[in-house]
This record gives structure tokens, sequence and C-alpha cells, in this order.
């Protein structure tokens, strides 16, 4: 079964203010410095919600990525924060929150330095593909290199269908037209090989695993959705609908792949 720790945030060392939503480094009770993403932040717990379901998918797919785990935040964080927009933002934020193990020393991945072979360049376009991630471009490439390897972040910018929830089944079955930006696409040559290997480890039961690990606090903000079950199987039949049809984000990855070459 797919499970998440939760930690206690302990200490808020520092902000990223790189970061559109004001993520920060911090340090739990477990003793270990994580990436903070912070519910109250201006994408709301969607983001959260997008950073959990890309992320433990990339961990299950086998990619290298940071574990994630739920970080609660206590009242008390917001009280003594000097900077009145972290101030805020800590405030907006107690309960749960998400966060990510910091990678000590990592470096921002360079496609001009680093060369990604074919078939991970394949795999990490398919998920995005998937994902509808518009955040993995050359001004912004979300990868990092740590101990000599290619590990992925932050998925938040995904599924952005879901800030509006508008003909969501129909999205679903469309291709993914921003992935002609994607980073590594030129490199992506083996779509149709990683297809059929990822098809083979994604069923209905591992989204099912993957959408239930969302907790029932950051499903309160769509009124679309009577119940946090029925906003849970909406999430589903969106991942189990792109799934079935990903042939047609293959075929517009591809195409914008021969665009380039």
């Amino acid at each position: 079964m797919m499970q998440l720790r939760t930690v206690n945030v302990t200490r808020y060392v520092t902000p990223l203010r790189e970061g559109g939503s004001m993520p920060a480094i911090a340090e739990a009770d477990d003793n270990f410095l994580y990436v903070l993403k912070f519910r109250g932040a201006g994408q709301g717990p969607n983001a959260l919600i997008a950073e959990l379901i890309g992320g433990t998918l990339a961990r299950h797919l086998g990619f290298r990525m940071p574990e994630l785990v739920f970080a609660n935040l206590d009242e008390a964080f917001g009280r003594t924060e000097p900077d009145e927009e972290i101030q805020d933002l800590l405030k907006a934020s107690v309960g749960l929150n998400l966060a990510l193990h910091y990678l000590s020393g990592a470096i921002t991945f360079d496609p001009a330095v680093t060369t990604v072979d074919a078939h991970l360049a394949s795999q990490i376009v398919w998920l995005d593909c998937f994902l509808t991630n518009m955040d993995r471009t050359c001004r912004n490439t979300n990868m990092l290199i740590w101990h000599k390897e290619l590990w992925l972040i932050d998925h938040g910018a995904s599924l952005y269908f879901h800030h509006s929830w508008q003909n969501w089944q129909a999205q679903a079955k469309r291709p993914f037209s921003l992935i002609k930006d994607h980073v590594l696409l030129p490199h992506a040559s083996m779509l149709e090989i990683v297809d059929t290997e990822f098809k083979a480890l994604i069923n209905e039961d591992i989204i099912a695993e993957i959408v239930n690990l969302i907790p029932d606090e950051w499903l309160g903000n769509e009124d679309l959705f009577p119940t946090t079950q029925a906003y849970r199987a909406a999430y589903m039949e969106f991942l189990t609908i792109r799934l079935a049809h990903s042939n047609l984000f293959i075929k517009e990855a591809i195409d914008a792949r021969s665009l380039l070459i």
C-alpha cells in the first residue's frame, strides 16, 4: 500500500522566493530538511494535490524523486515571523501541508551541460504529457542533478484542469499541446515504447491508491462535488480516461518533436 509519512515542522529556515508559491526550506521533528509547500499559497490545496499525485506516480514509475511527506504546521509559527507576507502564508497554512526531502548540494539540470538518454527522456516526456505538466521547460526545468543522477522535482503545475473543472472529462482525452516546449522533447525518441512500458505499470488500482492519499482537508474547496468521495472519484476518472487515451498525447508529442529535429 502506498502511504506517506507525516512530520511536524519544527523550524522555518528560509523562503525559496524563486518559487511562485513561496515554498520554504524547513526542518521537521525527524531532523531532516524539507522543501515545504504551503496549502495557503496562491493556488491553494490544488497545487499540493497535483504535487502529491505527480510525485507519487513518478516514484511508482521508478523515477528518482525526493521522498514526499505530509508536513503538519502548528499555528504558533505565524506568531513570531517578522516578515508579514510570510507570516500571512504560515497562518493560512496551519494544518497539513506537503514537503519534499531537501537535496542538499543538488544543482539545477542544464540541458547544455547534461545529456539525457533517449529512454529516460521519453519516460519523463510521457509522464508530463499524462499529468499535463506545463512546467518542465528550458526556462524552468524542475529537474536536479544530485550525486551525478537526474532527479525530478515540483509537479505542482500539473493537472491544471482542476483549477476550473470545466469539461474535465473532455479535457482528459485531449492532447497536451504545451509539450512542444518540453526541455527533453528533442531527445524523446522512444515514446511509443515507453507508452507500452508505463501502461503495464499503471492501472485503476494504482490510480486509486494514489488518489486516496489526498487528505480530506484538501478537498473542501470545490462546490461541484457534494462529498470528498465524489471529489476523489473525479480525479480517478480523469486519470483513468487519460491513461486509456494515451495514444492521443503520444501522437501530439511525436508530431511536436518532428518539428524540432
